[in-house]
């Protein structure tokens, strides 16, 4: 059976969805940091916090999620190359260029 906690922490993470896809990452990402914070190991969650940064320009924010996210799942293609793109975005495209490597040769576009 589904604790309520766990209805309103995925309710939550719907919602978050949904601003993001809306184009209001800012409002994602305010919903998605209590829930990270209690399910630190849930990489999806994780995974719209990193966009939600990203979308919102708190790019310091989106390399800290990205790389604790490569961290947890270092074969996630696309984490590497937001992470490259993260990179890239803060004029440090040496540091990007492993990621790019990384990403390419896991097919991630």
């Amino acid at each position: 059976m589904t604790q309520p906690f766990e209805r309103d922490l995925h309710s939550e993470f719907l919602r978050a969805d949904l601003f993001l896809a809306m184009g209001q990452p800012i409002e994602a990402a305010r919903l998605l940091e209590p829930l990270v914070a209690a399910e630190p190991a849930n990489e999806a969650a994780l995974e719209l916090l990193s966009r939600a940064y990203f979308g919102s320009a708190q790019l310091g924010r989106a390399e800290e999620a990205l790389s604790r996210l490569v961290e947890m799942a270092p074969a996630n293609g696309w984490a590497r190359r937001a992470l490259a793109r993260t990179l890239e975005r803060q004029s440090r495209a040496g540091e990007a260029a492993a990621h790019h490597r990384v990403a390419d040769a896991l097919g991630a576009a």
